[in-house]
């Protein structure tokens, strides 16, 4: 049966981590018996994924019903900034948050339904991974395919969103088709040149220096960028902070069943020795009764072997007369 790289890839980031090697050796095998020397090659260098990527790959694959809604999330919040609407960003920050934890928990969970039980440390990575798909459309795009090798790694901040920064009023911008809009027409690039105003700057020219407007618009950019920057950040030390809250009573969970389970031990040994005191207070009972009973036995006989001897010692003594 013909195989491609696309197939066995998808077949092999499907497999639990440590099932990964041999079934790629395997894979590689059979491309080589059947003399397809680069696909072996190419499968070989397959990289196995980490733990944390095993488990985002998972999440992609076991739930993918999930995987549409976060991209239009990170779509939404890109937009968002690009915009500089607060009040949108901050209503989509809450949103990412709880879809975030959410989404981790769940990774989580379907690792140890595989057999495979995974720590907090792992569900972080997972939930860098996904910070990441909602910031950047190349990360979102390699999570979907749910063939990642490790984490994605995110940095504060929408990059892809920064890039698409509108252009200061008055400034053309690059048409679709390669040629400039300017004052709501297109101007073909190799005429521009003659259609400017003759009193335009000549090299040499003082720069003409931004006015008011642009400037305070800048700042304005600029101070809604570090707001949103700082809101990311204060969104990351709150989500940290949930985490190591869930892994506390995560913790105390463990200990309280731990010390329910040591009770109902402690419970069962206890009604045993209660059963076993019982036993030994009814064989207690019953000993002291056949003691009782062989005390009368033995007074009973001593009585009889001193009837039997006073009579040995008539019997004697009239036999003597």
């Amino acid at each position: 049966m013909p195989v491609d790289l696309d197939s066995v890839a998808d077949e092999l980031y499907g497999l639990r981590p440590e099932e990964f090697v041999a079934a790629r050796d395997r894979r590689a095998r059979d491309a080589r018996e059947a003399g397809e020397q680069a696909l072996a090659k190419e499968i070989g260098a397959l990289r196995r994924p980490s733990l944390a990527a095993w488990a985002g790959n998972l999440l992609v694959r076991r739930r993918p019903e999930e995987v549409e809604p976060l991209l239009g999330l990170g779509e939404e919040l890109r937009r968002a900034h690009r915009e500089l609407d607060g009040t949108r960003l901050r209503e989509l920050a809450r949103r990412q948050g709880e879809v975030i934890g959410a989404l981790g928990r769940q990774a989580r969970r379907l690792a140890e339904r595989e057999g495979h039980p995974v720590g907090e440390s792992v569900q972080r990575e997972v939930e860098e991974t996904l910070h990441a798909v909602l910031a950047d459309p190349e990360a979102a795009r390699a999570w979907a395919a749910g063939r990642l090798v490790k984490p994605l790694r995110s940095t504060f901040g929408f990059p892809q969103a920064d890039v698409l920064e509108p252009r200061p009023s008055g400034v053309p911008r690059r048409a679709a088709d390669g040629r400039r809009e300017k004052d709501g027409h297109q101007e073909e690039d190799g005429h521009r040149e003659k259609r400017e105003d003759p009193r335009r700057e000549k090299p040499g020219d003082t720069a003409v220096e931004p006015d008011e407007d642009e400037l305070a618009r800048r700042r304005r950019i600029k101070e809604a960028r570090q707001a949103a920057h700082d809101a990311e950040g204060d969104l990351r030390d709150r989500e940290a902070e949930v985490r190591s809250a869930d892994a506390d009573a995560e913790t105390a969970r463990d200990r309280v069943a731990g010390a329910e389970r040591r009770v109902r031990e402690l419970r069962a040994e206890l009604r045993l020795a209660e059963r076993e005191q019982r036993q030994a207070r009814t064989d207690e009972r019953t000993a002291r009764e056949r003691a009782r009973r062989a005390g009368r036995a033995v007074r009973e006989a001593r009585r009889h072997a001193e009837t039997a001897a006073e009579r040995v010692e008539r019997l004697a003594a009239g036999e003597r007369d």
